[in-house]
């Protein structure tokens, strides 16, 4: 924690959803039920990192209250937060019940080689190792590189 305070401002936590990667894994992961329960004692643990490290922890499109430990409930991308990072203002993100603005995504599926079980973003371990070749450093793009037939199209918000 030390170590990230002075370029993080913010931890955002989450618990596992079950997402198809989680349930196609599951005998990997041996995961326990998540109970009301059982999310209060992770809290019980972080408020103690809370008050020691003095840091802001905060959960978002999480059901279950945490503040009584400290962390926070409130949306990732707030409007504020988007904001003052950005100048602009943008609508909340109708397709979520998180209060949290419209973001694009700017990243591919199956594209990072962690290949942590759990993830959403993963469902196909051969396509990442796939993709990981088409992996250029050199390029703006995050596989392969700009061809002369590819269009760049300017998203409108």
């Amino acid at each position: 924690v030390e170590e990230l305070k002075p370029y993080v401002f913010q931890y955002i936590i989450s618990f596992i959803d079950n997402y198809k990667n989680v349930q196609n894994n599951q005998k990997y992961l041996n995961l326990e039920p998540i109970t009301p329960t059982k999310m209060k004692e992770f809290g019980k643990m972080f408020k103690d990192i809370i008050t020691e490290k003095n840091i802001k922890i905060q959960t978002c499109y999480e059901d279950i209250d945490l503040e009584e430990y400290g962390i926070l409930k409130t949306p990732c991308i707030s409007k504020e937060l988007a904001f003052a990072i950005t100048g602009k203002k943008f609508p909340k993100w109708s397709a979520r019940k998180c209060n949290c603005v419209a973001m694009a995504d700017i990243g591919e599926y199956n594209t990072c080689n962690h290949l942590c079980k759990y993830c959403y973003a993963n469902y196909d371990e051969k396509k990442v190792k796939e993709n990981i070749l088409k992996h250029d450093v050199n390029s703006s793009l995050l596989l392969g590189t700009l061809q002369n037939n590819d269009v760049i199209t300017i998203r409108k918000r």
